[in-house]
């Protein structure tokens, strides 16, 4: 019998979805793309159950996500689920909103020594010139505690305009962060793409002209970069201490070496594919099928192989 994998995506379409799909296949697997917000689950002692359009899943060997941050709740109990039926996955639930959690995410990796830009969190008021203060003078970054791809990230660039944009926030009710200004970094980040324990490929991403994020969804280029074996070591040691087998971490350079700014739990397979021309899409394959708790396939010779996809 083929392995038998669940890749929970609400999109079989995107690139990432459908690389993995195509890795799957080439690897005899049975694969099927559920909709986290299909599933319905039955919670009961010894009787745990995921139903899939009304109907009983059959029995999983792996589960990836590819949870967007849109459903992070829903998605993440869906792999909990699995999770409690025994089913392996490269990167559980609660790594999963480790990582969402921005300011959870850095008071972890701080606590391990991993440097990173000094920020500052509060809620009053009152603590406004407080938490500038912590952070240093101007320019300022304040974003969103569970923003992504560089939306709800705001570059201040004095004490006035970094006063004005913590108090618009706190006016949304929205968490938010406030953050040293990396000015060397020159709008330009490292993406490091980890899988299980090492690096398999990175890229550094530059801003588009006039902007200060390098994020590619923000217009930002990307280019294949050689990385140091300290921005090495951060990239893995940090995706290991929030129990990710699959990141994608991302550094900036300063003088006082590697600064980590966010760990991606989803991160996107098309730019870093692209720069890099490695099949990550395979690497995680592999990864996934090598997990403990992953059966091993029986097979009747060449011929008795299901390369079937389910795009439920």
């Amino acid at each position: 019998m083929p392995y038998k994998l669940a890749i929970l995506s609400r999109n079989p379409a995107l690139y990432s979805t459908h690389r993995l799909i195509e890795a799957a296949r080439q690897r005899d697997c049975t694969v099927r793309v559920l909709d986290p917000l299909r599933c319905a689950l039955k919670v009961a002692p010894g009787a745990f159950e995921v139903r899939y359009k009304g109907k009983v899943l059959p029995r999983m060997d792996a589960v990836i996500p590819r949870i967007g941050h849109s459903v992070t709740f829903h998605g993440t109990a869906v792999l909990r689920q699995f999770e409690l039926m025994g089913v392996a996955t490269p990167s559980n639930a609660d790594a999963i909103l480790r990582a969402r959690d921005k300011l959870k995410c850095h008071q972890i990796l701080a606590a391990e020594g991993i440097d990173l830009p000094i920020t500052a969190f509060g809620d009053s008021p009152d603590d406004t010139s407080s938490l500038m203060n912590m952070v240093g003078p101007a320019p300022h970054v304040v974003k969103l505690n569970e923003g992504t791809q560089g939306s709800g990230v705001v570059l201040a660039r004095d004490e006035s305009a970094s006063r004005s944009v913590i108090e618009a926030f706190r006016g949304l009710y929205a968490n938010f962060l406030v953050q040293e200004f990396i000015g060397e970094a020159k709008g330009a980040d490292l993406r490091c793409f980890v899988v299980g324990d090492r690096v398999v490929a990175a890229m550094q991403r530059h801003a588009a002209p006039g902007d200060f994020r390098a994020n590619l969804h923000r217009g930002g280029k990307a280019a294949l970069v050689q990385l140091s074996p300290a921005e090495t070591e951060v990239a893995v040691r940090a995706a290991k201490l929030l129990g990710l087998g699959v990141a994608g971490v991302d550094l900036l350079r300063s003088r006082r070496g590697p600064l980590l700014l966010e760990v991606n739990s989803s991160p996107g397979l098309e730019g870093i594919e692209g720069a890099s021309g490695v099949d990550i899409a395979g690497l995680i394959l592999d990864h996934v099928l090598s997990l403990p708790g992953v059966r091993k396939p029986s097979r009747r010779g060449k011929t008795g192989v299901n390369q079937s996809v389910r795009r439920d």
